[in-house]
C-alpha cells in the first residue's frame, strides 16, 4: 500500500524544456498553443507524394544543441537530438547547472515509443546498395530507445537512475510518473523526465496509414487534427520532445530553486482489451484517472482542468469522454477540457511529456489552451470543451491523460505551486 502523502517526499517541477511543431522552446510552444496555432502542414522531410497520407506536424526549424560538436550531432538519431535540445532548456530553466548538486543522486528517465527509426531505414538502404562494410558503426547506438536518456545523462554528468520507458503514446507520462516515484522512494533527488519522438519516415506514415489510424484530410492540413469533432478521421503524426526537471521539495528548497508546480498524483493501468483500440467503455482510463486522484488524495471535484489524450480518432475520443464522465460525474459539466493535439499533432512517445508541460504552464498562467477545429462537437463526446480560444481559469489542479497502443494508460495530477 502506498504511503500517505504526508509521510512521503513531495515532488516538484523546477524546469521545463521542449521542441515541438509549435516552437523550438517552451516560450514559443506555449505562445502558439494559447493562440490556437496549428503545427500541421505538408510533409517536407521526404517525398511523400506516393503515400496515402502526406501531412504531419514537423519541427520545421533546425534543432540546435549548444556546444554539441557537429561530428557528434551526426552520430545521433533525430529523436536523440530532440531530447538533448529539450533537456538542455529544462536544465537551464531549473538552475541546476551551478547548483553543486550530488550527481550520483540525479538521473534521467526519457523514453521513446519508436526510437531511431530513421537510422534503421537509412542503414538498411546502405546495406542493400553498398554492402555491410558501409553500414555505420553507430547504427545500433543511434537506434535503441534508451540512448536519448543515455546521451542526456552523459551530457550533464548525471550518474543516478538512467531509464527509458517504452509504452507507446503513454511513454512520456509514464516516464514522469515513474521518475516521481523514484524521488518519493528516496532513490534520487533530481530526475530529468519526459519523452522524445522522431517518427516521420515513409515506413511509419505508410504503416499508420495502413491501419487507418491517420487523418486523410489532406487538402486542409491545419484542420486535420480535430479531437471530439464529428468530422475527425484519425490522428496527425508529429515529432518533438518534452523534458521536465523533477526534484524533491526538500532538495529544491535547499538550493533556492524556483518551483513551477507539483506532481501530486500518478496512475497507470492497462485495458487488456485490444492491441490498438481502447476499451470502448473507457474502463481502463477510468481506473487510471481514479488511481492518480487517489494518489494525490484529491476528490474528482478538486480538478480544475483536464488535458485529454484525445488523438482525434473515431474510437479513442468517445471512450475517453465516457471515462471522464464516469470519473467526474456532474463535475464534468463544469470541468474545462483541452485537447492540445489539435495543434501539436500526436507526438506519440513524447506526447505525454509535452502535454504535462503545457499543464504546468496553464497552472502558472491561469490560462487554458484551446481545442481548435472543434466545429461540430460529437454528441458522444459532450464535455466542457475549451473551444477555439484560450480560457482564463483560476486553476489549481490539472489532470493530464495519455493512453496508448497495447492498452497502456497513464494519468498525471499536477498542482499549482502555492508556497
Amino acid at each position: 500500500m502506498r504511503p500517505q502523502r504526508a509521510t512521503r517526499p513531495r515532488v516538484v517541477v523546477t524546469g521545463l524544456g521542449c521542441v515541438t511543431p509549435l516552437g523550438g522552446d517552451v516560450a514559443s510552444t506555449w505562445a502558439s498553443a494559447v493562440a490556437g496555432v496549428s503545427g500541421v502542414g505538408p510533409i517536407t522531410r521526404f517525398d511523400a507524394s506516393q503515400l496515402p497520407v502526406r501531412i504531419a506536424a514537423e519541427v520545421r526549424k533546425p534543432v540546435e544543441v549548444p556546444d554539441l560538436h557537429p561530428k557528434e550531432a551526426r552520430r545521433v538519431d533525430r529523436f536523440i537530438l530532440l531530447a538533448l535540445a529539450a533537456a538542455h532548456e529544462a536544465w537551464l530553466d531549473s538552475g541546476l547547472g551551478g547548483a553543486g548538486i550530488d550527481l550520483d543522486r540525479a538521473g534521467v528517465a526519457i523514453g521513446s515509443g519508436i526510437g531511431g527509426l530513421a537510422t534503421i531505414i537509412e542503414n538498411h538502404r546502405i546495406l542493400l546498395t553498398s554492402g555491410a562494410r558501409r553500414v555505420s558503426p553507430f547504427t545500433i547506438p543511434m537506434t535503441i530507445s534508451n540512448m536519448a536518456s543515455g546521451y542526456v545523462s552523459m551530457r550533464h554528468g548525471l550518474r543516478g537512475p538512467n531509464l527509458c520507458h517504452v509504452s507507446a503514446c503513454s511513454t512520456g507520462s509514464h516516464a514522469i510518473g515513474e521518475a516521481a516515484r523514484l524521488i518519493e522512494r528516496g532513490d534520487a533527488d533530481v530526475m530529468l523526465a519526459g519523452g522524445s519522438e522522431a517518427p516521420l519516415t515513409e515506413i511509419a506514415v505508410a504503416g499508420f496509414a495502413a491501419m487507418r489510424a491517420l487523418s486523410t484530410q489532406l487538402d486542409t492540413p491545419e484542420g486535420a487534427s480535430r479531437p471530439f469533432d464529428l468530422g475527425r478521421d484519425g490522428f496527425v503524426m508529429a515529432e518533438g520532445a518534452g523534458v521536465i526537471v523533477l526534484e524533491s521539495l526538500e532538495h529544491a528548497r535547499a538550493r533556492g530553486a524556483r518551483i513551477r508546480a507539483e506532481v501530486a498524483g500518478y496512475g497507470a493501468t492497462a485495458d487488456a482489451a485490444h492491441m490498438t483500440l481502447p476499451d470502448e467503455t473507457g474502463s481502463g482510463a477510468q481506473r487510471c484517472m481514479r488511481l492518480a486522484l487517489a494518489d494525490a488524495e484529491l476528490p474528482p471535484e478538486a480538478v480544475d482542468h483536464v488535458n485529454a489524450h484525445a488523438t482525434s480518432t473515431p474510437a479513442g475520443d468517445p471512450a475517453e469522454a465516457r471515462a471522464i464522465r464516469a470519473v467526474f460525474g456532474d463535475h464534468a459539466d463544469r470541468l474545462p477540457v483541452s485537447a492540445t493535439k489539435s495543434m501539436t499533432g500526436h507526438l506519440l512517445g513524447a506526447a505525454g511529456a509535452v502535454e504535462a508541460l503545457l499543464c504546468v504552464r496553464a497552472l502558472e498562467a491561469q490560462l487554458l489552451p484551446p481545442t481548435i477545429n472543434l466545429d461540430r462537437p460529437d454528441p458522444e463526446c459532450t464535455l466542457d470543451h475549451v473551444v477555439g480560444k484560450a480560457r482564463r481559469c483560476a486553476a489549481r489542479v490539472a489532470l493530464s491523460n495519455s493512453f496508448g497502443f497495447g492498452g497502456t494508460n497513464a494519468s498525471l495530477v499536477l498542482t499549482r505551486w502555492e508556497d
